[in-house]
């Protein structure tokens, strides 16, 4: 095991000798080879991050390193490195390799953090279980049966099981939310426009926001002052100051937790409400006061959330046609039958059916019955949130409907696949923040978490309230 938990322990044992970078990284990447079956990483950068390692060491020593000198990163293959390979989970994008790199992962670098791979994902970040890569399925490392979560699992699963300190992945719907809680670590979806999108590859564009992986509170904050902030080469940037989230979790302030039934539905697990209870307990023996709120139109986030996403999806991914990017059949006779079939050999059954379905709701005649009323639902789930966050600073619910389920055991149901983001879609929709925390586990040992939302840029918010929880389960 690690002699640490957080990055600032991490430091304190780098800068005093105690700990060598080098043999660190070794280990991690000795932990992705004795795991291999997990399959978290699509590519792993094991030169690079040992010449790395060696550079930001000199840096310590000589007290010129940046705030996350030595942190070891895994990056989802949804965003670009320069000269690295990314596949976004496609067999479109088996030989695409970017030529610049993307503005959080350049914070990062800029920062001394060290980029040990790209993680595995559902294709195109379409997916809640990691089962839709063209590049094989994600494990559990909890429990290899089951998944870890999607569609960033391979980035959740990395951090669970010790293969990093901290991973970056993105958030459509529930994809860092959703996996976080499945692998039993913290994740954190920020605000949209907090963190720049420049050179992301979009799934649906104004519901993707970039966030962070850890096992500590600490360095989800850490992660997230570096990578937050304006950024002039994305046009949904948003020019609002960043908070000193790690200096912000020490305070123990008190807030007032709203709690809804508006969100909670008869299928989902016993064992999930009996968290969410024994959280709402703690929050209360945390001096924290607890305000019962409704959220009327949440029942209709999953059917607006994915006529919006795939419409946005069915546009995206219009480029994807053989002439401009990576994948190219060489069964074709003329231009549109290159088309045709470098998009059926490129894309997988997932992102085949979504990219028909936005269509269809997009086409003349549907246009008007679903897309424009799904707009008009998402601008009265925001309202229903801008009411409550009057009474409230944060609301608690679930993460998740059930704990952890097998492999294969909804791949055949599509529309029941879609309704394990019943919890998380609201945040999308409605532009806010949310974090996931780990709260204990299912009677079979698989992980559970807890759901926490803001307001829009109080992300400071749930890191405290976040803090609080962790420390309050270490007593």
């Amino acid at each position: 095991m690690l002699p640490y938990k957080s990055h600032n322990e991490k430091i304190t044992l780098l800068k005093n000798g105690s700990l060598d970078l080098v043999e660190n990284v070794k280990y991690f990447l000795s932990e992705i080879e004795k795991r291999k079956s997990l399959n978290c990483f699509l590519e792993i950068f094991s030169d690079d991050v040992i010449q790395n390692a060696e550079i930001i060491s000199e840096k310590i020593k000589t007290g010129k390193a940046g705030k996350l000198a030595g942190m070891v990163i895994a990056v989802k293959d949804l965003l670009s490195i320069k000269g690295k390979r990314m596949t976004c989970g496609s067999k479109f994008l088996e030989n695409f390799y970017p030529i610049y790199t993307a503005t959080c992962v350049q914070r990062l670098l800029n920062e001394d953090a060290i980029i040990i791979g790209k993680t595995n994902l559902d294709e195109f970040a379409m997916g809640s279980s990691n089962e839709n890569s063209a590049y094989g399925i994600v494990r559990n490392p909890v429990n290899e049966a089951y998944v870890p979560g999607g569609s960033s699992g391979g980035s959740a699963a990395a951090v669970a099981a010790f293969q990093c300190d901290v991973a970056i992945g993105t958030d459509t719907g529930g994809s860092i939310r959703q996996p976080a809680a499945f692998c039993g670590v913290y994740g954190l979806k920020p605000t949209y426009g907090r963190v720049s999108r420049y050179g992301l590859t979009s799934f649906a564009s104004s519901f993707d926001t970039i966030g962070a992986f850890a096992r500590t509170t600490y360095d989800v904050a850490a992660l997230m002052e570096v990578i937050s902030g304006y950024d002039e080469m994305d046009s949904t940037s948003v020019k609002y100051d960043v908070d000193n989230y790690s200096e912000d979790i020490k305070s123990f302030k008190k807030f007032r937790i709203g709690v809804t039934s508006s969100l909670i539905h008869e299928a989902y697990s016993p064992e999930i409400k009996s968290k969410w209870i024994a959280t709402i307990e703690k929050l209360k023996l945390l001096g924290h006061e607890i305000v019962y709120i409704d959220l009327p139109h949440s029942e209709y986030s999953i059917a607006a959330y994915y006529i919006l996403t795939t419409a946005e999806a069915s546009s995206n991914l219009a480029r994807f046609d053989g002439a401009r990017y990576a994948k190219r059949s060489n069964e074709s006779k003329d231009l549109s039958e290159m088309y045709i079939n470098s998009r059926s050999e490129g894309f997988g059954a997932e992102v085949k059916r979504r990219i028909m379905l936005g269509t269809y709701v997009l086409s003349s005649g549907y246009y008007d019955a679903y897309y424009l009323k799904a707009q008009k639902v998402r601008r009265i789930i925001k309202n229903d949130f801008d009411k409550c966050f009057k009474q409230v600073d944060a609301i608690i619910i679930p993460t998740t409907p059930t704990p952890p389920f097998k492999i294969g055991e909804k791949t055949e149901n599509p529309l029941e696949m879609y309704l394990s983001d019943i919890f998380t879609t609201t945040a999308n929709l409605a532009g806010i923040p949310g974090i996931s925390i780990p709260v204990g586990h299912s009677e079979n040992g698989l992980p559970i978490g807890i759901q926490l939302l803001a307001d829009q840029f109080n992300e400071s918010t749930l890191l405290q309230l976040s803090r609080q929880l962790e420390m309050y389960n270490y007593l």
